[in-house]
């Protein structure tokens, strides 16, 4: 029994010495939403079906994890929503190192004739977050 309770404050003090010496990450949630033009619809599917395997890598080399993009339809008009969680700690640097890569850019010329934006600030809108549960 000794023996039990000795191996078990050995394994304790190695699993809580990993898991100490981790820090924390950090993850900020962020919701979007755009219009789609709905003679593009099957293009934009087609493009997102297949997608360029450097943008993905890009992405997550962005520190963007979980990116999911969903469509919906309300009444005639069709809209993107897209959800990512960032990892990194400055969204700012990493948002501009993906709009520098050449083939995002190239990317966002397939896509963004696609979308309708719903304001002034961008192809997308970024949306509030009113709840979240893990």
């Amino acid at each position: 029994m000794r023996k039990y309770i000795s191996f078990l404050v050995v394994i304790s003090a190695l699993v809580g010495g990993c898991t100490a010496d981790k820090p924390e990450i950090r993850v900020q949630r962020f919701g979007s939403v755009t219009g789609l033009k709905p003679e593009k619809l099957d293009y934009y599917k087609e493009l997102h079906a297949d997608a360029w395997p450097a943008v993905l890598e890009t992405i997550r080399e962005c520190n963007i994890q979980n990116y999911s993009i969903y469509l919906q339809q309300l009444g005639d008009e069709y809209y993107l929503f897209s959800y990512f969680e960032y990892t990194g700690d400055d969204f700012e640097a990493d948002m501009k190192r993906m709009a520098d890569d050449p083939d995002t850019q190239r990317w966002w010329k397939e896509t963004d004739p696609c979308q309708l934006p719903l304001d002034d600030d961008g192809v997308w809108t970024t949306m509030e977050e009113v709840f979240h549960t893990d």
